[in-house]
């Protein structure tokens, strides 16, 4: 492990008196000479704005793509997953917070050197057929983000972000359209569908996610979302159908929703677990509101994570944990009646 890893930032501009504004996410920080931003891993120096994690992964593993999760979107495969310290949300039930909180309180900013050529190499050695940003922020490593997914592009591996959408237009925009831009799919984690909630819990606001996933509609690139379910704080019925109706309404019927069972983490240890009846009261608001692939992810039960054919309702794609068996899809199509599932089958 090394502690920093400095390159000259993108995406910022200089104002006066050496003073940068970030354009990189939807705080749009402005850093005084020597200070970060809020994600701890932006630093102004001398009025230049700089990264501190471009080529530090602090977390690299290999991942089926089921793991992000993504069902519609190479099922079956593996993707070769990293992310750096550090985040621009303070979500307080952060799953990962051991990675994504210290720099922004402080603590020093560590990983392994691997550049952009190191990791890609690592993906095609290790059989993967893409490469995920994920574990902490993509957004906040977004240097190491374009470059790796350039260079992962041109030898034939596709990108995925799995990011909580809080980046800015210009950040989407820099990554560019599927399927000839950098990204070509991401599961994007729609925490809850009330400002109140982001701005508390969060340290984020809603707005900016919701017209990003909006925008990254338009890009074209295959959107999967996922919500946990914090039993008191963003699963009342009256949240979940208007979360569910956005999704259906703004993103379209076929993208897929994971519901996934909350478990008391970081300094949220005060909720229970999830209760089975919730995760199936949300599933059934998903298909209320016309979604017609909603997930339940973290806890076992019947049907729970296999997709099924919309028109014969036969089995496409049976899931027993991270493992995925698409017996039942032929080229994109249900294997039994022919009819097109939506996704990235190939």
């Amino acid at each position: 492990m090394v502690e920093g890893n400095t390159h000259e930032a993108r995406l910022w501009k200089p104002l006066k008196d050496n003073v940068a504004q970030c354009r990189l996410c939807s705080h749009f920080c402005i850093i005084d000479p020597g200070a970060r931003g809020k994600c701890g891993v932006r630093e102004n120096r001398q009025g230049t704005l700089f990264t501190l994690v471009y080529g530090l992964p602090a977390a690299v593993n290999v991942d089926p793509v089921e793991k992000k999760p993504l069902y519609h979107f190479l099922p079956g495969t593996r993707t070769f997953s990293l992310g750096t310290m550090g985040c621009n949300m303070s979500c307080t039930f952060c799953q990962n917070a051991s990675l994504s909180q210290p720099p922004r309180l402080g603590g020093r900013i560590t990983g392994h050197l691997a550049s952009p050529a190191d990791l890609v190499a690592a993906a095609l050695d290790s059989g993967c057929q893409s490469i995920s940003y994920t574990y902490s922020e993509p957004t906040i490593f977004f240097e190491l983000v374009e470059d790796t997914a350039r260079l992962a592009q041109a030898r034939g591996l596709k990108n995925i972000l799995v990011t909580n959408g809080f980046m800015s237009p210009d950040c989407l925009d820099a990554l560019g359209p599927a399927p000839s831009g950098l990204i070509q799919a991401a599961n994007v984690d729609l925490k809850a569908f009330s400002e109140g909630f982001y701005q508390e819990r969060c340290g984020a606001r809603l707005a900016p996610v919701l017209a990003n996933l909006k925008h990254m509609r338009g890009l074209g690139w295959w959107i999967e979302v996922t919500t946990l379910l914090i039993p008191g704080l963003n699963d009342a019925p009256a949240e979940l159908a208007d979360l569910a109706a956005f999704i259906s309404t703004e993103l379209g019927p076929d993208t897929p929703w994971h519901l996934s069972r909350f478990h008391p983490d970081y300094k949220l240890t005060d909720r229970p677990v999830t209760p089975h009846e919730t995760l199936l009261a949300a599933r059934q608001a998903g298909r209320d509101a016309g979604l017609r692939f909603v997930y339940i992810g973290n806890a076992s039960g019947p049907g729970f994570g296999d997709t099924f054919c919309p028109a014969c309702q036969a089995v496409v794609v049976s899931r027993e944990g991270f493992q995925a068996k698409d017996g039942g899809l032929l080229n994109g199509a249900c294997r039994a009646c022919g009819q097109g599932l939506p996704g990235v089958w190939a």
